[in-house]
């Protein structure tokens, strides 16, 4: 639990077919955020089966060709004070957990 004084933030996130580097990039961030988000655009490989080892909040979304509309549904789905928006390629390395942190 964090102490008063400190931000929440959800990770939001849009995939699909990501199945290969959903893993990685979650790892590297699980312990920095408060919430995961996940907006899947109908994956047809094993995605949602890796997403569900980091968080129940999935959320399917039709895709309607239109980035800016799915990363919209995806911010709506955050319940923290901010928004960490990665791509499911997307690493955090140690050195900057701490700068985040800060």
């Amino acid at each position: 639990m964090r102490g008063q004084g400190t931000v929440t933030i959800s990770l939001c996130m849009i995939v699909k077919n990501e199945v290969d580097t959903n893993a990685s990039c979650l790892e590297s961030v699980k312990d920095i955020v408060d919430e995961i988000n996940i907006v899947d655009t109908g994956s047809t490989n094993q995605t949602i089966e890796v997403l569900k080892m980091y968080t129940n909040r999935i959320y399917d979304f039709e895709w309607v060709y239109n980035f800016a509309e799915a990363r919209n549904y995806a911010f709506k789905q955050a319940t923290k004070d901010f928004i960490l928006r990665l791509d499911a390629d997307d690493v955090f390395s140690p050195h900057n957990h701490e700068k985040f942190k800060k």
